[in-house]
């Protein structure tokens, strides 16, 4: 049986014109869709049975694991999707890759089974041979917030590597010499981004990175109250703690506010912020910034340019974040 890939080198189209002619999306020419029925007749390949033009949508999948749709970076994602959509006839669906596979079918089968025509996928590093599998099926896919060397996968992110610099060195700057970090318990790109970044401008310092100041929490408002609780409570305790997680980093401000920790008087606090939750702290909390809602905005519009077979050499596919400085962080304070 062939493939879409086979059928899309048959007929002398893009993969993304086979996935329109098979989910009967109106934007294709009747010459194009007339070389992808034959070339699909004579590769043998059979597409699953789907409904009419109406069908026609781009999913926001999860590969299992420890992605989540509740998050608000993915909810921020979703709503620059969103905004996308607006000028499109794509509808939206949401789909847990590894839940809607049925026994007897492959991952690419379930999304045009549902008339999937492109995907945007959440993955962690547990899960990446999900996102090559269906990448390799040939359908348009764009990875978010990961890196691939893998010939088939498009990934779209941000890079906060020149702002995370920025805000150690600010921190540095001030005088601190020891600077806690907390880090998801997910592994994936963007928290190894950071925390490489972070040692990286300790040991041009000349300062060896301490075991014992690096925390992994989840990405929760309690898991960043216990790791402040954590800090204040460490003989010879670091005087500042950059918090890679905007949950974590929220949860570490309020439970400092509760219990009387003074920032940036007894802890100086750089937060990582993917809307606006550093101005919703007090005090307003300075901060690694990326915009989530444009990364979800600019990957759809790179997605909808692969589904269209549009050449993607110019395409853009990384957004640069942000240091922003605001109130949480001081000179270390000495007694």
């Amino acid at each position: 049986m062939g493939s879409v890939r086979e059928v899309a080198k048959e007929a002398g189209v893009s993969i993304g014109t086979v996935s329109r002619v098979i989910n009967n999306h109106p934007q294709v020419s009747a010459a194009a869709r007339q070389r992808v029925a034959s070339a699909i007749k004579r590769s043998g390949y059979r597409p699953p049975r789907r409904g009419g033009p109406d069908t026609a949508a781009i999913a926001l999948v999860s590969t299992g694991g420890a992605t989540t749709f509740t998050s608000p970076f993915t909810m921020a994602i979703f709503d620059g999707v969103a905004q996308g959509l607006q000028h499109h006839d794509y509808d939206l669906m949401v789909i847990d890759a590894q839940r809607a596979r049925r026994s007897n079918e492959s991952i690419g089968d379930t999304l045009r089974r549902k008339g999937v025509v492109g995907t945007l996928i959440r993955t962690t590093e547990a899960t990446r041979g999900v996102c090559e599998a269906i990448c390799d099926e040939g359908v348009p896919s764009v990875v978010l917030a990961e890196q691939f060397d893998h010939p088939h996968v498009t990934c779209f992110g941000t890079t906060c590597e020149r702002a995370c610099r920025s805000a150690v060195d600010h921190l540095l700057h001030l005088g601190h010499r020891q600077i806690a970090i907390t880090l998801n318990t997910v592994d994936d790109h963007d928290h190894a981004e950071r925390y490489a970044t972070f040692r990286a401008s300790l040991r041009a310092a000349g300062i060896e990175p301490e075991e014992r100041l690096t925390m992994r929490v989840p990405a929760s408002r309690d898991a960043g109250a216990v790791a402040l609780r954590q800090i204040m409570g460490m003989t010879d305790r670091p005087t500042a703690v950059f918090c890679t997680d905007p949950l974590a980093a929220v949860g570490l401000m309020h439970e400092a506010l509760r219990i009387g920790v003074s920032i940036p008087r007894d802890l100086s606090v750089i937060g990582f912020d993917d809307s606006d939750s550093r101005f919703g702290v007090y005090p307003r909390m300075s901060s690694v910034c990326q915009d989530a809602v444009a990364l979800g905005r600019e990957a759809f519009g790179l997605l909808e340019r692969m589904i269209r077979g549009d050449d993607l050499r110019d395409a853009r596919n990384v957004l640069q974040g942000w240091f922003e400085l605001h109130d949480s962080t001081a000179e270390p304070h000495t007694t």
